[in-house]
């Protein structure tokens, strides 16, 4: 029989070992993730996975799932996305990708207010179970295509795609306030760029891509052609 799994340890080394080393070094970031156990938003399956260095599938057959995007993204990925993004606590939060509700419930201690839109019902409810079992309550997740935004709840301080799209698209940026951040993961495989939009004016935006990455696409966004003669 297999010796059980010692929690707290496996996350120390999940957060010294794998998240430490990716620059992820904002001490408020770091504490987070001891705080918010990502265990309880893998699915029992797979919750002895929640601190390896892997997407974790939300979903029967595992394959499928994470062609979907039905994953919970690597834990540094998500960390490093939360530390470039410098969430404040009077900030409005909109996630595409709910999948398992971490990411959610990472933003949500950072932010005021958290919605979160999953295109996948039995994915939205699980979702709302985890958040509600973690006591997290300025959440609020619902079962929509995310691909235009939420244009009704507009503007957003900070947008996160949580997977990858071939282009940032521009309702979304324009659902963005002055001084609010889009994070998103752009590119093709093999090589994909996570890129920070900050809306910088009415009509003027500053990007970044400070580092590589790849997740599953989310879907339908966009997707252009990658040939042009």
């Amino acid at each position: 029989m297999n010796a059980p799994i010692n929690l707290e340890h496996a996350r120390f080394n999940m957060i010294e070992q794998q998240i430490r080393p990716w620059d992820v070094l904002d001490t408020s970031v770091l504490e987070l993730l001891s705080v918010v156990h990502r265990e309880d938003f893998a699915p029992l399956a797979h919750r002895a996975l929640a601190f390896v260095d892997m997407q974790i599938p939300l979903k029967d057959p595992a394959d499928e799932a994470l062609q979907r995007g039905q994953c919970m993204l690597e834990p540094k990925v998500e960390a490093r996305l939360l530390q470039d993004l410098h969430v404040l606590p009077t900030e409005k939060v909109l996630e595409v990708g709910t999948g398992s509700g971490y990411m959610a419930a990472l933003l949500a201690h950072r932010a005021q207010r958290v919605i979160t839109l999953e295109i996948d019902g039995e994915l939205a409810r699980t979702a709302r179970a985890n958040l509600q079992k973690a006591g997290i309550t300025n959440v609020e997740v619902r079962e929509a295509d995310g691909a235009k935004g939420l244009p009704a709840e507009a503007p957003f301080d900070v947008i996160v795609l949580s997977g990858s799209v071939a282009e940032v698209p521009q309702a979304m940026l324009s659902q963005l306030k002055v001084g609010g951040r889009l994070a998103a993961i752009v590119g093709f495989e093999p090589v994909m760029r996570t890129t920070i939009v900050t809306r910088t004016g009415e009509a003027s935006f500053e990007t970044a891509q400070p580092w590589d990455t790849m997740a599953p696409r989310l879907a339908h966004f966009p997707e252009p052609s990658r040939f042009h003669f």
